[in-house]
């Protein structure tokens, strides 16, 4: 006869924690003092994810959502917003030098000017223009 093991699953329940507490890991956390698995282990915290859920829920810093990159937040919003913007801008500058180019070489091969006059001039023409009717 064979024998057969007993398979036992043992649960631990899960622990309610207060907002108090929970932002006081928060703070610890976004100190740098302390990484996620040492404040787990500090304050026997289960689950892999209870920090970050905390973090994104109480914290001041800005942390990534499922899908997002993942890496270390940056310690200032502001900062990353600026970094984003000049990243749009140097995207933006990058597509003003080529359409400049583009239309230098329409010039160049149809003999025509494409690029419309300065305002002033627009202006001191539309000047005479008016006076003339």
């Amino acid at each position: 006869m064979e024998e057969q093991g007993i398979r036992v699953r043992i649960t631990i329940p899960s622990r309610k924690y207060s907002d108090a507490f929970k932002k006081m890991v928060v703070t610890e956390y976004e100190r740098g003092i302390l990484n996620k698995d040492q404040l787990q282990a500090k304050y026997a915290i289960g689950g892999n994810s209870r920090v970050l859920t905390w973090c994104r829920k109480f914290g001041k810093l800005h942390y990534p959502k499922k899908g997002e990159r993942i890496g270390r937040p940056m310690k200032d919003p502001q900062k990353q917003r600026i970094k984003e913007l000049e990243k749009q801008l140097a995207e933006e500058q990058l597509k003003v030098l080529a359409y400049e180019k583009l239309i230098e070489i329409a010039e160049q091969e149809e003999g025509i000017s494409i690029l419309k006059k300065d305002v002033a001039e627009r202006s001191k023409s539309l000047g005479k223009n008016t006076h003339e009717k």
